[in-house]
């Protein structure tokens, strides 16, 4: 089904004769000359307007834009695993093929996943536009506008730090291109990972061969361009993605809305309550009860319900299509120490780190990668096509302020409307989908909130410290 409905997608996109999105971004630049002579940049994309980075935020785009794809401490290979293609860059400085990229991509790149492990390090992913026929669709620009909103949002969940990057056409042919193609066939990738690679193999080659040619290539058609990140994390079973024994598409959206997490939003009740709801009616399913074990505490649920709200508020407003089965998450410790939330990355999934407090509680925090499919006009919205706005019944008080904020600088054309329309390569019809569904998420949750039914008790840092949380008051037009 899902192949299927992306080759119809992907036809109807060919036939449009609409703008296209572009290379025409802005930021900070950093330069690289590639050994023929072409010119590649890698772009910092300027911050939006009101978005909260960190210092984290600043030192990774400075490490992904200080990465020059034909250093000889630096090894290319394809991605040849799940069902988009793009370019893995390793760290080749050290171990077995410690400086020598050409053997690391003879011998190694052929291993797959297993790749890394030959590597040093695993430096950045390097993910471009493929909406050919066949390919399982993705849009560059996507994974920047999610990094840039959820730091507008000050959202709770993990977004990625990404950066736009170009590289010479011929040599993404003969670095990675053409040994995509070679490799991918019959590998783990299946069909839409290898017609991914058939179609870059052939537009690197040809530039006109791949339509829109501005949505994959520089306007001199001498490079191709695309995003710089790194998704670490690990998958999320039914707990969070949902059984998906629905299939995809909106079934498996509607699936997505049966976890413990999701259920709790949508119940009328009092926190505590709805989290007490949410695990009774998710867990009558046995395979979410299996997958969930003992991480139903109320302090996950509570910051699982936050995150929840955060991906389809942001899945929303992107019309992102290809969600459910592709939330992460990354374990972390917690506890409270004089009163405040502390932190750390756990090193395994299972307690026992014996520098963090013995009342250390391990848990889960979502981590949303996966975010290559949204930003197109052509692309399904099945947040808003299953309702799960209109659903919610608990939000985060600054995050549905900050929503209102958002749609009135849209309307008005303000900063963040100018961001939108500048910064990133969207097309004029790209731009109005953002504005457009901005202004019907915001007046869904305007409605659920001047009908009373929205409570503002989402914040599970207070949660965790003091075991409560008092429903915040929040004006329903967020002044």
């Amino acid at each position: 089904m899902k192949e299927s409905f992306f080759a119809t997608v992907a036809a109807f996109m060919v036939t449009t004769g609409m703008s296209h999105a572009s290379d025409e971004v802005i930021g900070e630049a950093t330069l690289f000359t590639s050994p023929n002579g072409v010119e590649e940049k890698c772009v910092r994309i300027a911050p939006i307007p009101g978005g909260f980075y960190s210092k984290g935020d600043a030192k990774d785009e400075a490490d992904y834009c200080g990465i020059d794809f034909y250093d000889a401490s630096v090894a290319l290979c394809p991605k040849t695993w799940s069902t988009s293609p793009g370019m893995m860059v390793y760290d080749v400085s050290e171990g077995r093929y410690a400086g020598n990229r050409a053997e690391f991509e003879r011998n190694a790149c052929k291993e797959g996943k297993s790749a890394k492990s030959l590597a040093a390090d695993n430096l950045a992913k390097f993910k471009s536009t493929m909406n050919a026929k066949g390919t399982s669709g993705t849009f560059a620009p996507s994974s920047l506008l999610y990094y840039h909103f959820s730091r507008y949002f000050d959202a709770t969940v993990k977004v990625p730090v990404v950066v736009w990057r170009s590289m010479d056409a011929k040599m993404h042919q003969s670095e990675v291109a053409d040994p995509g193609l070679s490799l991918s066939g019959g590998r783990s990738g299946g069909r839409m990972n290898h017609e991914g690679w058939r179609a870059f193999a052939a537009a690197d080659r040809d530039p006109g061969s791949y339509r829109p040619t501005d949505e994959l290539f520089t306007s001199d058609r001498s490079q191709i361009y695309g995003v710089l990140l790194s998704s670490p994390g690990h998958r999320y079973g039914s707990e969070i993605n949902g059984t998906r024994k629905s299939g995809w598409g909106k079934g498996q959206n509607e699936d997505f809305q049966q976890t413990p997490a999701f259920i709790a939003l949508r119940s009328d009740k009092p926190l505590e309550e709805a989290i007490a709801e949410g695990l009774r009616e998710g867990l009558k399913d046995r395979q979410i009860a299996r997958d969930l074990g003992e991480d139903g505490t109320p302090q996950q649920m509570v910051f699982w319900m936050k995150e929840l709200s955060e991906i389809i508020l942001l899945d929303f407003i992107f019309s992102q299509q290809d969600r459910v089965g592709n939330i992460d998450f990354t374990p972390y410790y917690y506890w409270a120490e004089n009163g405040k939330l502390k932190s750390k990355k756990a090193k395994h999934h299972e307690r026992g780190d014996g520098s963090v407090p013995p009342e250390a509680v391990l848990m889960r925090r979502t981590n949303l990668n996966d975010n290559d499919a949204g930003g197109r006009v052509q692309y399904a919205n099945f947040a808003k096509s299953t309702q799960m706005l209109e659903k919610l019944r608990h939000f985060g008080p600054e995050t549905y302020r900050k929503l209102m904020a958002l749609d009135a600088d849209l309307q008005a054309q303000g900063p963040i409307y100018q961001w939108v329309a500048t910064r990133v390569g969207l097309d004029d019809g790209q731009i109005a989908q953002v504005v457009k569904n901005t202004a019907f998420a915001a007046g869904i949750l305007r409605s659920t909130c001047t009908a009373g039914k929205l409570t503002f008790d989402l914040d599970p840092e207070t949660y965790f410290v003091t075991g409560a949380v008092d429903a915040a008051e929040v004006a329903c037009d967020g002044a």
